[in-house]
């Protein structure tokens, strides 16, 4: 793959075709026309089809065959109906904030079954979620497990600790890596003396387990594995070193999805053909055998069931450069403006929702309301000669939407959020 391949947009019919169904001209979420959506609960707006979330966490699922437990990453998107959904469908739960944890209960979680990580717990949510018998928390500094005691001696009672661990450089993967450098997460493969001589003081800690999340956005089934593969090996190092069993070993999310040009969805057949290597690894292990293994996925399970959809205000041609301007943009989709961590900036796939069986006719810029030029959605948007009152929607948009947004930019109204399944319609 070139350089230049990968800096072009995806072909969004073509990719809108791969996930929804078309009807006529009209893309379908849920069942239900796009334009008929909108229509009702105004624009712009984030469509979620149902029925593509629960595709999505099967299809997982059936890949991981029992390897592992799927708990869903709230932060990707942590809409109640979002959770409930994941809930419904067996998952377990992920979070990293307490306006998270209590999403996730107000949807329907037990406490028993969400993980708590992230690297600056304050310590009323570390009081709030100890108190209501969290599942597991994962700790990220010696402060926080010191925290984590007092706070649990001064309750009475035990909590279930989990080493989030900053593995080496080798086993890093994916566009964004969480460790092998300084980072904030975690505590360093190679740095654990201390911080088992300070667990071995503590008297309401039972350390279970560890937690090793080595990169994200991750489509090479192999460079997963070879994740997962280290993650196992380093639980095994610590087993050892404590001389007794793990319970729980959490190999992270990682599990990426395709948005540019270039890029294909991960292989999730040669995922599966690799997982019994790392049954074999554990089986072999007396100290690992038994242990609960978890992965939290959030980008993966809500990413391609998601769309922005945005009315055209006006077009104009500006020095030999087309844009169209909308009433959406980066104050609602930060990481579609390529403001969420791209060096170089590339587009999302995007089509016109109700001109589904007209061709591209022009390459366009595609900008939002707000005043700075990095409200911008697309650099070369291949559409229909498009005019005010269209519509565009922005495909593999379910994660990372409105909560990873700057929503009070310009004090704009925040857009809409909908989950459709099976041709029921409900605002969140």
């Amino acid at each position: 793959m070139s350089a230049s391949d990968t800096a072009k947009p995806a072909h969004g019919p073509d990719v809108a075709r791969s996930i929804f169904a078309v009807d006529g001209s009209d893309l379908m979420v849920g069942g239900v026309a796009v334009r008929s959506i909108v229509e009702h609960v105004g624009r712009p707006t984030f469509l979620y089809d149902g029925g593509i979330l629960r595709a999505s966490y099967r299809a997982l699922a059936d890949a991981l065959d029992g390897f592992a437990e799927i708990h869903y990453s709230v932060k990707a998107n942590p809409a109640k109906a979002i959770i409930a959904l994941f809930l419904s469908e067996g998952a377990g739960i992920e979070i990293a904030s307490i306006g998270e944890y209590r999403a996730a209960i107000a949807a329907g979680a037990a406490p028993e079954r969400i993980l708590f990580a992230g690297p600056g717990k304050r310590r009323r949510e570390l009081e709030e979620v100890i108190a209501d018998g969290i599942g597991e928390i994962h700790v990220e500094s010696h402060e926080e497990i010191e925290r984590i005691e007092a706070i649990a001696a001064g309750l009475s009672l035990r909590v279930k600790i989990s080493l989030r661990i900053n593995p080496m450089a080798e086993a890093q993967a994916g566009a964004m890596r969480m460790g092998g450098k300084p980072t904030a997460f975690g505590f360093c493969e190679e740095d654990l003396d201390p911080v088992f001589a300070q667990l071995a003081q503590c008297r309401q800690l039972d350390f279970v387990g560890v937690h090793i999340y080595g990169g994200t956005q991750i489509l090479d089934a192999e460079a997963l594995l070879n994740q997962w593969r280290h993650g196992i090996r380093i639980a095994g190092d610590i087993a050892a070193r404590l001389g007794r069993p793990l319970e729980t070993i959490d190999l992270g999310g990682g599990l990426g999805i395709p948005y540019y040009a270039g890029e294909t969805p991960l292989d999730l057949a040669a995922f599966k053909a690799g997982l019994p290597e790392l049954s074999a690894l554990l089986a072999a292990d007396s100290n690992l055998a038994a242990a609960r293994i978890v992965v939290e996925p959030g980008r993966f399970l809500t990413g391609p069931g998601g769309i922005y959809v945005a009315e055209v205000n006006a077009v104009k041609d500006v020095r030999g450069t087309l844009f169209v301007i909308t009433d959406g943009g980066m104050h609602h989709h930060l990481a579609a403006s390529g403001n969420l961590g791209q060096i170089i900036k590339r587009d999302y796939p995007i089509v016109a929702p109700a001109r589904m069986d007209e061709a591209p006719s022009m390459a366009a810029t595609i900008v939002g309301p707000l005043c700075t030029p990095l409200d911008t959605l697309a650099r070369s948007a291949l559409l229909p000669a498009l005019k005010a009152g269209d519509l565009i929607a922005v495909l593999q948009s379910g994660a990372y939407g409105p909560s990873a947004s700057p929503g009070n930019f310009l004090s704009h109204a925040p857009a809409a959020e909908v989950l459709v399944e099976n041709g029921e319609v409900m605002i969140l």
